[in-house]
């Protein structure tokens, strides 16, 4: 017979370890018990209890295809009962977050145009995925190293960039970030992407002539035709086909200027169209376009000297080494002393004489060298100091008489290239700064700054945090503003230390570093805390006042007074007060159980923060432990002249009176026994013992002739309290006669033995007496007894009650004084 449990089942999380209790069928079916399969869960076939094996379960394993679904269940099959009931219960499988998010790429790439607008919302389509059910599978998504300039906005399932500030191209062509996926576990889990993007150019810049564009040039009287004699260059800072630029003369160019001149409209090359053969001088005006994409043109002149054709006096003729154009050279800075040019002077014999010099001081040498000139640099150039140098070379010319002819000159340029030779430098090398907790996120802290002298890339500097540095805080890479993206909290960092980097962009870049220390100042933001909601705290009774109950810890994370706690009892009778000093809780005056055993109070716990004090509260629950201070009080017999009258013929065992007693302590110490610690007449033993525990005291022995008469019994009602048990004690009286006669005593007796009890008595009752009657009037007695014995008991039972309700009529006094025997 199969049976579907349809309200049976069993939720056991994933990953669980062995021996873990997963349910029990014994709440719902009878023993024994037998799991069919035993392959994630076996049972105790007593008990009926599931406990996980060695072999885990994995949810996303078991139910790959049920991954996302509410639930992953597998069903078990057992047999239970003496009948063996075949059942079928599920146990599902509940997830727990051990899977983290997964993208499929680590790198996902954006195209973003640079004149899109702010606010504008890209659909990022590589999102992660989480293999956990629930809020362990749920994703939030978070951008790092964003720089402000792209955010995210979740819009239900899809994820998109948000553009934050406007996008140029030519300032930065490409944005690299960090997006984060972390799921909403308990202990979440996270995953990152590279999320690349690049901003594509739009035509929105015209092209503009460069500085070192030429404005003036001289050529030789005597140029061959195809000299280059100067380019013009213009650029523009867009991309590709936005940034092609055709060059063009301006129709108002000289038509001696258009046939001497051609312009190449791609390279900006102008060279010479024929030959040059003229002895007079000419100046020539080129005004050249520059026209770009969807651009106005722009223009600028080029002046070109034409000098007539070189005679035979001296000259200067230049043979460059080094790269030049138009007698100008480019030399890399901190480069060795370098061979320029070679420099001979050209002209007629007669000024044989004659040599070349370098004017003023300059890093430069002119050395001869076998009737030439070796011009050299004397020592490494250094940008930072001079970016351009003027060389000028002076022929001394002599006649042939000796007299000395006014020089002439030629000046050779010298540009200094800059590398990266220099570090950016901080203003200052350690920052300190105080920022109070709890700040607004997103607050700006400081600006560092660092220069660098170099130019260009290599002097621009950006700024950077060190990678192992929070990151909530970020810095402008541009501009050096640090500042914080979240709270901070004193409590969790009081200090922060933070590594500046200033790197410029030179090949290799250079780059320093700088320390800022941030000392988070306290704000009074955290409430005393105990460390237990509850304490449960047990004293005995009866310590003297100021006795220490127990402990009460209590913090504040807080510092200076707004961490300084001070701790008072907000409900009480005054019977506790608390130590803020020591951190504990004292009685102020005796405790008695039997008054009140239990006390229930609440402490209040403050701090003296500014400008509010934040205050906690702790629920305290004192017992009074009891201690043996009271002694049993005998409630039956009402008094010590109460007297019971009992028939000759009652049978043994019957019970003829109670002793009953009741003690205001607890446990042990209320555990009360009774004995019976002598008896009236002495001469015969008493044929009266009592129950030690239920006080009832019954007939030991069948009554004879001789046991006719009042007997006193002197009951000693003690508890077992610890160290010393405590007592009382009370007269029982039994008169044995053959009338049914209620009896009262006049006086009560009176002990006469020792003062001072036995402490210990015996348990066994002082009740056996020896019988010398003989066999035969025991048998007769006996019969008589049993045939009587209903009716005397339901007779006892009624005479007793009647001699109680006229005994405490008689005695109105208080039983407490004649419940108590004094002791002589």
């Amino acid at each position: 017979m199969q049976i579907t449990c349809g309200n049976v089942r069993f939720f056991v999380p994933e990953e669980r370890g062995p021996g873990i209790l997963a349910g029990s069928l014994s709440k719902h079916f009878p023993s024994p018990y037998q799991l069919l399969t035993q392959k994630y869960l076996w049972m105790d076939k007593n008990t009926g209890n599931l406990y996980t094996t060695e072999q885990k379960m994995d949810r996303e394993a078991l139910c790959p295809e049920e991954t996302k679904a509410n639930q992953c269940i597998i069903l078990h099959n057992a047999v239970t009962g003496p009948s063996g009931d075949l059942i079928q219960f599920p146990v599902i499988i509940e997830d727990i977050n051990d899977n983290a998010p997964h993208f499929e790429n680590s790198e996902i790439h954006l195209r973003v145009s640079e004149d899109v607008s702010v606010g504008t919302s890209f659909l990022l389509d590589d999102q992660a995925q989480d293999r956990d059910v629930g809020p362990n599978g749920e994703l939030q998504y978070h951008l790092e190293d964003s720089d402000g300039v792209f955010s995210l906005k979740e819009d239900g399932p899809f994820i998109m960039l948000v553009v934050q500030t406007a996008l140029d191209r030519e300032d930065q062509d490409q944005y690299q970030m960090a997006l984060v996926a972390t799921d909403c576990g308990a202990d979440p889990l996270s995953a990152t992407a590279t999320l690349i993007v690049s901003v594509t150019d739009v035509n929105d810049n015209c092209p503009s002539f460069s500085s070192d564009s030429p404005r003036r040039v001289a050529i030789p009287g005597d140029s061959l035709r195809n000299m280059l004699v100067a380019q013009v260059r213009a650029t523009d800072p867009d991309s590709d086909l936005n940034a092609a630029i055709i060059y063009s003369l301006s129709p108002k160019v000289s038509e001696r200027a258009k046939r001497l001149f051609s312009l190449d409209s791609l390279t900006g090359y102008i060279r010479l169209t024929q030959d040059l053969q003229t002895d007079k001088p000419e100046e020539l005006e080129l005004k050249v376009l520059a026209s770009g994409h969807h651009c106005p043109p722009i223009d600028t002149r080029v002046t070109i000297s034409v000098l007539p054709k070189a005679n035979q006096e001296l000259a200067i003729k230049i043979r460059f080494i080094a790269e030049h154009q138009n007698h100008t050279m480019v030399l890399l800075e901190n480069q060795t002393p370098t061979a320029l040019a070679v420099l001979e002077l050209e002209g007629d014999s007669s000024f044989k004489g004659s040599s070349l010099a370098i004017e003023g001081e300059v890093p430069f040498t002119l050395s001869p060298q076998n009737g030439k000139y070796l011009l050299s640099t004397s020592k490494p150039l250094d940008y930072e100091m001079k970016r351009e140098h003027h060389i000028s070379v002076v022929v001394q010319e002599r006649s042939a008489e000796g007299s000395l002819i006014i020089p002439s000159r030629s000046v050779i340029r010298v540009l200094v290239a800059d590398v990266n030779d220099n570090a950016p430098h901080f203003l200052k090398s350690h920052y300190q700064l105080e920022v109070k907790e709890n700040n607004q996120p997103g607050i700006a802290l400081l600006q560092v700054s660092a220069s660098d002298a170099d130019s260009g890339h290599n002097g621009r500097v950006t700024y950077r945090l060190d990678k192992h540095i929070s990151n909530i805080f970020n810095i402008d890479p541009v501009t050096g503003q640090l500042s914080v993206s979240a709270c901070l909290d004193r409590e969790q960092q009081g200090e922060h230390k933070l590594t500046v980097f200033a790197q410029d962009r030179g090949s290799p870049p250079l780059e320093s570093v700088a320390t800022v220390s941030i000392h988070v100042l306290d704000q009074n933001d955290n409430a005393p805390v105990f460390l237990r909601p509850h304490f449960i705290f047990f004293i005995p009774e009866n310590v003297p006042p100021f006795t220490q109950v127990g402990r009460v810890g209590v913090t504040d994370p807080d510092e200076g007074e707004n961490g300084n706690i001070e701790i008072n009892v907000a409900s009480s009778s005054g019977f506790f007060v608390a130590d803020s000093i020591q951190g504990t809780l004292c009685t102020t005056t005796h405790l008695d159980r039997e008054t009140e055993g239990r006390y229930e109070l609440y402490l209040l716990a403050s701090d003296h923060g500014h400008p509010v004090a934040l205050t906690s509260t702790a629920r305290v629950t004192i017992f009074v432990e009891d201690i043996n201070d009271n002694q049993p009080k005998v409630i039956l017999p009402s008094s010590n002249f109460t007297c019971v009258t009992v028939s000759p013929a009652t049978v043994a065992g019957t019970m003829v009176a109670k002793i009953y007693a009741i003690d205001k302590d607890s446990g042990t110490n209320s555990e009360i026994t009774y004995s019976i610690v002598a008896s009236e007449p002495v001469q015969n033993s008493s044929p009266f013992q009592v129950d030690s525990r239920s006080g009832d005291i019954t007939l030991g022995q069948h009554l004879l002739q001789t046991d006719l008469g009042m007997h006193h019994l002197f009951i000693m009602v003690r508890d077992e309290g610890k160290p010393t048990p405590l007592y009382s004690t009370v007269w029982v009286n039994l008169l044995v006669t053959e009338s049914m006669e209620p009896c009262h005593l006049d006086r009560a007796p009176k002990w006469a033995g020792a003062s001072d009890l036995v402490q210990t008595p015996s348990k066994a009752p002082i009740c056996e007496i020896e019988n010398p009657r003989s066999a035969q009037l025991t048998l007769l007695v006996g019969l008589a007894m049993i045939i009587a014995s209903t009716f005397l008991f339901v007779v006892t039972v009624v005479l007793y009650l009647k001699q109680r309700r006229r005994s405490i009529q008689h005695n109105k006094r208080g039983y407490i004084e004649e419940n108590e025997v004094p002791l002589q």
